[in-house]
């Protein structure tokens, strides 16, 4: 639906690929960015236009471009008792998301076939507040596929090498991972990895067992770093012998990030022109805000995987983002219902609830850290639209992108509290923690999505699908 005139957007703080400037995003009656302009140009188009053109000033707020979150389950349709389209994109425009990307598994149907995502976004459809793309996924057996679902405009394939916790979802181990990269080949689509493999050697379970598992340090010794190196020692083999995008989702051992970077200098080296020579990484707010002594015993909504680990490691995690050798910050929202967070860290469901707070998560630790506006922009905004192939539709401000925006306040502060969640299960380790930073509005396509704490509009979102 096309908007009624043009309109012209204004911050001393506007948030452009140049810096932080004083000016405006000019944006035309289709919602697309015409221009970025300074005050000075401003002030001439309002002139110019005498009263043609809508003005919207937000003073000394912050303007930046709308965050892309590119690790979201939706969980629907399957398991809607833990999250569904209204509600996770209601909150996620409420944190100033203005795009999520879907995770194929949790649901059910899984996207692993063209008609399960067909599936999946007739659930969606006219039920989303922000735009919606869709991961397909790499299981046993399901390599032919992966091509139509490059086709039908999926983002990418997501790929567990343990374990994902839901049957419908089986991990794939080496013989498949041949079959997965070699449909893959050429289509300049991306796999992405679970990376959590256990050794050969069986697990010491028995020695876990002894321990009280409600206690955090129980779980985190039965998932240890060396789980992520083995997962990624085996990446960096196929990473060797193929050209096809790979991307970690989820970082949490900073262990094997130098892995990492020598898989990337091997695919620079031989030329691979991909972005970060196709081989690129994520990691997540409960990474970079928590560390394993702060968690509480028999509070498994801290329970995520690969876990939450000790501070020095948050520390080197957050070393290796500001050298951009992490390349983006996600939320891996993952919901469940309340009875599935029981005090047994071994047998509760692992994922943390986040969405709507990423934005403010991530400033409340960067700026501390000296960092400025644009860095929500770089890691939250542009690297995931880029990672999903959306760089030319979403994740900057800048002419012909949709003018996707977010007012934002990073002075003040506000308490995360049970009456202001707007995904559905309300069960996340940030209840009670003051976060720096408050979406005011947010922007889809120039519509006006979120205002002030409430929803101003029925699901405007598009899903960003081919014709299928």
């Amino acid at each position: 639906m096309a908007l009624s005139e043009r309109q012209l957007f204004l911050s001393k703080r506007l948030v452009s690929d140049s810096g932080i400037i004083d000016g405006g995003v000019l944006v035309d009656e289709r919602g697309t960015i015409e221009q970025i302009v300074t005050r000075e140009e401003a002030n001439k188009i309002v002139a110019d236009n005498d009263g043609k053109i809508k003005v919207v000033d937000g003073g000394n707020l912050a303007l930046l471009a709308g965050v892309v979150d590119s690790h979201v389950h939706v969980n629907e349709p399957g398991r809607t008792a833990w999250e569904g389209f209204r509600t996770a994109t209601s909150a996620a425009a409420a944190g100033g998301i203005t795009t999520i990307v879907d995770m194929p598994l949790n649901s059910i149907p899984p996207t692993t076939t063209l008609e399960n995502l067909k599936t999946k976004a007739s659930s969606a459809e006219g039920n989303v507040y922000v735009d919606v793309g869709f991961w397909g996924g790499v299981i046993v057996g399901n390599d032919d596929s992966l091509r139509d679902l490059v086709k039908a405009g999926v983002v990418g394939f997501k790929c567990f090498l343990c374990p994902s916790g839901v049957d419908e979802f089986p991990n794939v181990g080496p013989e498949d991972l041949e079959k997965a990269f070699a449909a893959l080949e050429g289509t300049g689509s991306v796999l992405a990895f679970h990376a959590e493999l256990e050794d050969d050697s069986p697990p010491s379970k028995k020695k876990i067992k002894k321990k009280d598992p409600e206690e955090y340090q129980t779980y985190l010794e039965s998932r240890p770093p060396n789980m992520e190196l083995n997962a990624v020692s085996l990446i960096k083999d196929f990473v060797d012998k193929t050209d096809v995008r790979v991307h970690i989702v989820h970082v949490s051992s900073s262990e094997v990030v130098p892995l990492l970077v020598e898989a990337r200098k091997a695919r620079l080296a031989k030329g691979n022109e991909a972005w970060r020579g196709g081989v690129t990484a994520e990691t997540c707010h409960h990474y970079l805000t928590f560390s394993a002594d702060q968690i509480p015993k028999g509070r498994s909504e801290y329970k995520c995987a690969p876990p939450i680990r000790d501070k020095d490691n948050k520390e080197k995690l957050w070393d290796y983002l500001l050298e951009d050798k992490l390349n983006l910050v996600v939320s891996d929202h993952s919901p469940c219902t309340p009875d599935l967070k029981c005090s047994n860290n071994l047998e509760a469901w692992g994922g943390i609830s986040s969405v709507q707070f990423g934005l403010s998560l991530f400033w409340s630790a960067a700026s501390t850290r000296g960092l400025d506006l644009t860095s929500i922009s770089k890691y939250m905004s542009s690297a995931p639209a880029r990672l999903c192939g959306l760089q030319d539709r979403k994740g900057a401000l800048r002419p012909g992108l949709d003018a996707d925006l977010i007012f934002f306040d990073p002075e003040a502060s506000f308490t995360v509290t049970t009456e202001i969640i707007r995904h559905k299960n309300k069960l996340t380790p940030y209840i009670g923690k003051e976060l720096k930073g408050v979406v005011k509005k947010t922007y889809l396509r120039g519509r006006l999505i979120f205002e002030d704490g409430e929803v101003v509009e029925n699901p405007q979102g598009k899903l960003l699908l081919n014709n299928i």
